[in-house]
């Protein structure tokens, strides 16, 4: 509770212009996250969406900044509002595996903590993006008494699942050009094109797209500048437009 002290019209107007600037990041907040986490808020009654607010903190990552680390403990529930985030995991001799690419509005971080482990992946992000969290024993708590709460993060722990499933038969059975044919794929599917409609919405460097296709960084490079010659895409840095998605969805298909 704010506490008024002395008796001075202006001690008065500074404790009012104090509470009136809390009231109003409460209230934006508020905003926020029942506009952009609305299939979660949905779900909880009054009370609970009171605790959430109360306890959801907003945070802002620069390029390439980690959110959390392999090993860490577990202590947060993260959702992405603005940017890109990779999971990966470093292998064999530190290579690097992409596991995953989040995009807003998705939610990450927790399967650690309901597994009662530390992390065994990393999380960064690729471009400058504005997250929330909030504490994973107040989402454990509120589990415990909503239902339909737990569904939707065991349909989400379900769905993530499958997901790695098929991404574990594609890295371990395709040749490297339908491996780098399903990266583009899955780039231009989760993030989107520019205006022009073919160029994808994310600048990745060779290494990540490497990292993700679990190729070399030389093969990455090799491969695609093979589909330019096949007029397949076109490359200009990290700015890579797509030219002709259904052969690309083809070789992806059959590796």
């Amino acid at each position: 509770m704010l506490r008024l002290r002395g008796s001075g019209r202006g001690n008065f107007a500074f404790y009012i212009t104090i509470l009136a600037d809390f009231m109003i990041k409460k209230s934006t907040l508020e905003h926020i996250i029942s506009e952009d986490l609305s299939e979660l808020w949905n779900l909880l009654s009054a009370e609970e969406k009171r605790i959430v607010t109360d306890n959801f903190t907003i945070l802002h990552y620069k390029k390439g900044q980690i959110i959390y680390a392999e090993q860490e403990e577990p202590e947060n529930l993260w959702c992405l509002l603005k940017g890109k985030v990779k999971m990966y995991k470093s292998g064999v001799g530190d290579r690097v595996q992409i596991l995953r690419l989040y995009r807003p509005v998705q939610y990450f971080g927790y399967r650690a903590y309901f597994a009662n482990e530390n992390y065994v992946s990393s999380c960064q992000a690729i471009e400058p993006s504005v997250l929330g969290c909030i504490s994973m024993k107040i989402v454990e708590e509120l589990i415990r008494h909503n239902n339909d709460l737990a569904f939707f993060f065991i349909h989400e722990l379900s769905r993530n699942l499958g997901g790695s499933d098929t991404k574990i038969v594609n890295l371990t059975q395709k040749h490297i050009r339908g491996r780098l044919a399903e990266a583009l794929l899955l780039l231009a599917d989760n993030y989107g094109l520019e205006d022009d409609e073919a160029t994808l919405k994310i600048y990745m460097s060779r290494e990540d797209l490497a990292n993700l296709s679990n190729m070399t960084t030389s093969n990455a490079i090799r491969t695609l500048t093979t589909f330019m010659s096949e007029k397949l895409i076109l490359v200009d840095g990290r700015r890579i437009k797509i030219l002709n998605e259904p052969m690309l969805r083809k070789i992806s298909k059959f590796g």
